[in-house]
């Protein structure tokens, strides 16, 4: 039996006329999707578990990856309504296009866009949009709970969302994008943190509208209009709906309004006055006159009535906007810092390395990771675990696994380890004190970045490499040029010094060791390491695996690419030196023996993301 759904996902007989969840009108009756169905395995990779809701441009599913041990995720279907070949090229290339600009985005409070993946089913090709499954309830759905009880939020509860949620549309607004959608139902309050979560970003049905409008036939007279009424009616701005202009006050209404409707239990279009377009909410609920005012200003019927940033509602609000962590919140307690190791003075964070004299040390020879090498005939085969979370192995011999373990039964004979290189002397720091000009918050901005570098032990120069590229990823359109001391260029110089706050959290993970010699790691340092875990019957190779589940984990916008020539791949060369003498202390290398006679053992434990361990086992011969 066919089974339909409303827009929710909700499942319903197909004689249904409304939900029977949500009550919603199924005027249209669509069935789950054609061709798949819960069980179905997408991509030899995703098994469906349900659908979870429908709309204009496709459906979105939950799944199970069965390559990450059945983790969940949610997977995006793109299905614009176009004809023909070369219509449908072109709106996936759009969307391609839009899903480059989604996976660039990495905030904790964003459900992370792993892939792009194309299927054919029944001869017609899908394109999906892969991201991670944020468990929780949207705020819609708490609402509709509350409402049931004769309950609403209160204003300390919504004030709380807005000081939460502000944050992360800052740090996309500072990406150039815009949400676009923003509702009760689009934010979700996440279960493991009670964090709130921004989900489906309208870029994605921005795309599928553009590519409805540009490439169906209109009628004859008529305007296709699809790509100018996108937005929830009476959440977007009047001039999101009518002409499609969006900016990063259309976001803070939308924030607005669902503030609204969480604090009174009504939809917009119930608050609204339709004559004179203002909004009437004061006979629902008493606020206090602050924060009366800020919603009133988001909410402003004029574009340039309302806050034009969200560090404007922040600072009307009485708060700042903290730094933007680009870490999990999974993310373990990060190791006390160590002192600096000289008192900071004033200094300034130029895009440009300051002059220097010539290092005590060897220059950086860019070169691709070491290359696995052959190791079998050591007696001892190695596994690989990287990147999940609960771990079993179970080795019952050679016809059921599929790999063999051979030869002896060896002791790891105690070695003496070769002498690590020293930190190389570091000349006296050369960041400059910051220009006089600047404000007084960019001055103590940047004295705060440099205190907490310092404090990191992490060499400047490299810094300031590792923070251009960065921002340069960002801003192609800046590459290679420095910015000035220039009020001009101030905005440019804060989204700067944002990404180095960033990068210097995402740098905290490494020892004290490996972060002093970022900028200094050779290929020397790199044959060094292969040379240390082939002493130990590990193969480079894994070596290689468990450094990449790391890097890839933190960074996973480097993935596909050639990185290790660049000031990043100094980070990949710091996890391996880290990874190498974790391998060397049997933190992160376990080996499995057999007891006699028996052909196999079963091993468990918990790794955090991004963490790794190797296996060596061996039986007797």
């Amino acid at each position: 039996m066919t089974r339909v759904y409303c827009s929710k996902g909700h499942e319903n007989a197909p004689d249904n006329l409304y939900c029977q969840w949500c009550g919603e009108k199924l005027s249209q009756h669509q069935p789950a999707g054609k061709g798949i169905y819960p069980g179905m395995l997408l991509g030899d990779r995703y098994r469906i578990v349900r659908l979870l809701g429908q709309g204009g441009f496709g459906r979105t599913y939950l799944a199970e990856d069965i390559n990450r041990f059945s983790e969940p995720c949610v997977l995006k279907e793109f299905a614009p309504q176009v004809r023909g070949t070369y219509a449908l090229q072109k709106a996936e290339q759009l969307f391609e296009r839009e899903a480059g600009t989604l996976y660039k985005l990495q905030n904790p409070q964003i459900p992370r866009f792993r892939e792009l993946f194309r299927v054919k089913l029944q001869d017609e090709g899908h394109l999906f949009l892969v991201q991670d499954y944020v468990e929780g309830q949207t705020y819609r759905g708490l609402l509709e709970t509350r409402k049931r009880q004769g309950q609403r939020f209160n204003e300390a509860e919504v004030q709380q969302l807005l000081v939460q949620i502000l944050p992360v549309l800052d740090y996309i607004h500072s990406m150039g994008v815009i949400h676009r959608d923003i509702s009760p139902d689009n934010l979700i309050l996440r279960n493991s943190d009670s964090m709130p979560i921004l989900i489906d970003f309208g870029g994605v049905k921005q795309v599928a509208a553009e590519a409805e409008s540009q490439f169906t036939q209109a009628e004859p007279g008529q305007v296709p209009s699809f790509a100018t009424r996108l937005g929830k009616v009476g959440y977007a701005p009047n001039e999101q709906m009518q002409m499609g202009m969006v900016s990063p006050h259309s976001d803070l209404y939308a924030l607005a309004a669902t503030a609204l409707v969480l604090l009174t239990g009504k939809e917009p279009q119930q608050l609204i006055d339709q004559n004179s377009m203002s909004w009437n909410w004061r006979r629902e609920i008493n606020l206090s006159p602050n924060f009366s005012a800020v919603l009133d200003k988001m909410l402003s019927y004029r574009p340039g009535d309302r806050f034009q940033s969200v560090r404007e509602v922040m600072q009307a609000l009485g708060g700042t906007i903290p730094p933007v962590a680009t870490l999990p919140p999974t993310q373990p307690p990060l190791p006390p810092t160590p002192p600096p190791q000289q008192q900071p003075t004033g200094v300034t964070l130029p895009l440009a390395p300051a002059n220097k004299s010539i290092p005590n040390h060897p220059p950086v020879i860019p070169s691709p990771p070491v290359t696995p090498s052959n190791n079998s005939g050591r007696g001892w085969d190695s596994l690989l675990l990287t990147n999940i979370f609960v771990i079993a192995i179970a080795v019952a011999g050679v016809a059921g696994i599929g790999w063999v373990v051979n030869g002896l039964v060896r002791n790891i004979a105690s070695r003496p380890q070769p002498t690590v290189k020293p930190v190389p002397t570091k000349t006296p720091d050369p960041e400059p004190a910051p220009d006089p000009q600047f404000s007084p918050a960019e001055q103590a901005r940047k004295e705060r970045l440099r205190e907490i570098r310092r404090q990191l032990g992490i060499d400047y120069n490299f810094y300031v490499s590792l923070v251009n590229e960065a921002f340069w990823d960002r801003n192609p359109n800046l590459r290679r040029r420095t910015l000035s001391d220039e009020p001009r260029d101030e905005a440019l110089r804060e989204r700067w010094d944002a990404i180095a706050s960033d990068l210097l959290d995402q740098l905290r993970f490494l020892s004290n060791s490996a972060r002093q010699r970022l900028g200094f790691y050779t290929q020397a340092d790199r044959d060094r390491f292969k040379a240390d875990v082939n002493e130990l019957r590990l193969s480079s190779r894994a070596l290689n695996d468990i450094v990449d589940g790391e890097f890839f984990y933190r960074f996973p916008e480097q993935q596909g690419k050639d990185f290790l020539a660049k000031p990043i791949g100094q980070v990949w060369s710091a996890i391996a030196d880290d990874k190498v003498n974790a391998i060397k202390s049997q933190t992160a290398l376990k080996r499995i023996v057999f007891d006699p006679g028996a052909t196999g053992k079963q091993v468990s434990g918990t790794l955090e993301p991004g963490k790794g361990i190797a296996y060596i086992a061996g039986l007797a011969a």
